[in-house]
């Protein structure tokens, strides 16, 4: 497995993961397929001025998923998140794990990110197992807002200056 930047191409990837029923479900149901190659421009663009981290996962030289870290206000305040998604054949491998421990240790070499945040569904048993496994921190059950629509997370926090 490896990690590599966004890029234009990865439009079908991203289709998959962000307009799928299935993979949507935790996150308020797929979004429109109207908007996906804007979205993947945005976030070549991020990646290319270094504002967002945006990696896909790429076993076998396939892309499995995605883990990418970016700041934004919360609360009234710059916080780093960090989110990933695995397509459902490569599920169950640790992919996700092994993914967003890769780019905390990133965060971490590189120094300016800070306490980095997770926001999965509360109901979303995986993704609240790899925030414990990693060493993330439980604050609280929030709601939040994922493309426009209210979603109650667990939020945890994971210092990767202080993990290892």
């Amino acid at each position: 497995m490896r990690l590599r930047d966004v890029e234009p191409g990865d439009v079908d990837a991203y289709v998959r993961m962000r307009c799928d029923p299935v993979m949507m479900a935790e996150l308020g149901g797929p979004l429109p397929r109207e908007g996906i190659e804007e979205k993947v421009r945005r976030d070549v663009r991020d990646v290319a001025a270094d504002t967002f981290w945006i990696k896909m996962i790429v076993v076998e030289e396939t892309v499995a998923g995605t883990v990418s870290l970016w700041s934004h206000d919360m609360d009234g305040d710059p916080h780093a998140e960090i989110g990933w998604m695995v397509l459902p054949e490569w599920q169950g491998h640790g992919l996700a794990k092994r993914a967003a421990r890769m780019l905390l240790d990133k965060a971490r070499d590189d120094g300016r990110w800070g306490p980095v945040h997770a926001f999965p569904a509360r109901t979303n048993a995986p993704s609240n197992g790899i925030c414990r496994s990693l060493g993330f921190t439980f604050v609280e059950e929030k709601e939040i807002v994922f493309a426009g629509k209210p979603l109650w997370a667990n939020h945890w926090v994971i210092d990767p200056s202080a993990s290892s």
